[in-house]
């Protein structure tokens, strides 16, 4: 005599896959989320001062060897003197990150042309001082 099995609908979930693609997630967005962070390299000079306020701003950057970045684009002395007049009236307020290498004649410089361009608040921005106890 033959014993016939009563096939029922296994109402289970099976996890298994799911923890292995969320893995695989965790994996990627570990090594790509310190690549979300790029800047300019440039060596800042130490000072006291206050962290500034996460927000969208205008960052200009002279790297070591002169060469100068509006928000991470590199630019030259005109093209940045034109784009500033371009958007002074959106964000009248600028943010100057200079090497500590580079020339005080050249920062004086840029610094000039950014004031030429009708921007009249200029910001430095520096490294704060580590304070060793």
């Amino acid at each position: 005599m033959k014993l016939r099995r009563r096939r029922t609908v296994m109402s289970e979930i099976n996890v298994t896959p799911l923890v292995d693609v969320m893995l695989v997630l965790l994996i990627i967005f570990m090594v790509t989320a310190p690549m979300l962070k790029q800047g300019i390299d440039i060596e800042l000079p130490k000072a006291k001062g206050k962290q500034l306020k996460s927000e969208e701003r205008i960052n200009v950057t002279i790297k070591r060897k002169g060469t100068i970045y509006l928000n991470n684009r590199k630019v030259t002395l005109s093209e940045l003197v034109r784009k500033l007049r371009a958007i002074r009236k959106l964000n009248p307020n600028v943010y100057l990150k200079a090497d500590r290498h580079v020339p005080y004649g050249e920062v004086v410089k840029v610094m000039a042309e950014i004031k030429d361009a009708g921007i009249e608040k200029v910001g430095l921005i520096t490294e704060p001082v580590s304070r060793l106890k």
